[in-house]
């Protein structure tokens, strides 16, 4: 079989090569833009309330991997994708009876959520003073899922002096 594959024009042999390589780049690319998408990451049942809640946000017409992967590099976006990928895979497989009822990121993951919500906002930092503060979800707690979401807790304000506490700020009692 070898040797009928080399009996081929060579330059039939590099046009079908060049042919397969552009239909496997494209079916590539297509397949990790779809796997960032909103529709990919709703098909999971256990997403249908998270992807609910996301429809209703502002931030509907981003892709669900716009804030919960690193953008820094390509390969560590893809790393992290690639280790995401395989945890949904074991917990919605073999591991579903360890699925919680109420799904809440990582600390890792929301490092990343922080770090990208900075970086889509960052030209509007500056006009509100954030210093004093966990995270933008500790302010900005729904979004973008927040209708039907979050549980009742999540929604409770904090407390008096709650956001300032061991952040350098002051409360004024009066």
């Amino acid at each position: 079989m070898l040797k009928k594959l080399f009996s081929i024009d060579k330059k039939l042999l590099i046009l079908i090569g060049v042919f397969t390589g552009i239909v496997i780049s494209a079916v590539t690319a297509k397949t990790l833009a779809y796997t960032d998408s909103a529709d990919f990451c709703q098909s999971c049942h256990i997403m249908n309330n998270v992807h609910a809640s996301f429809t209703d946000s502002t931030h509907a017409k981003l892709a669900c991997n716009d804030c919960h992967l690193p953008h820094e590099t390509k390969v560590g976006k893809l790393a992290y994708k690639a280790k995401a990928g395989m945890s949904h895979m074991y917990y919605n497989t073999i591991g579903s009876e360890k699925i919680p009822d109420v799904l809440h990121a990582t600390d890792n993951s929301m490092e990343v959520i922080q770090q990208n919500c900075v970086d889509c906002h960052e030209s509007t930092l500056d006009n509100v003073s954030h210093d004093s503060k966990d995270s933008c979800m500790s302010c900005h707690q729904e979004v973008p899922h927040g209708k039907g979401f979050k549980t009742e807790d999540y929604f409770k304000p904090p407390k008096p002096g709650e956001l300032l506490e061991d952040k350098g700020g002051t409360l004024d009692n009066g």
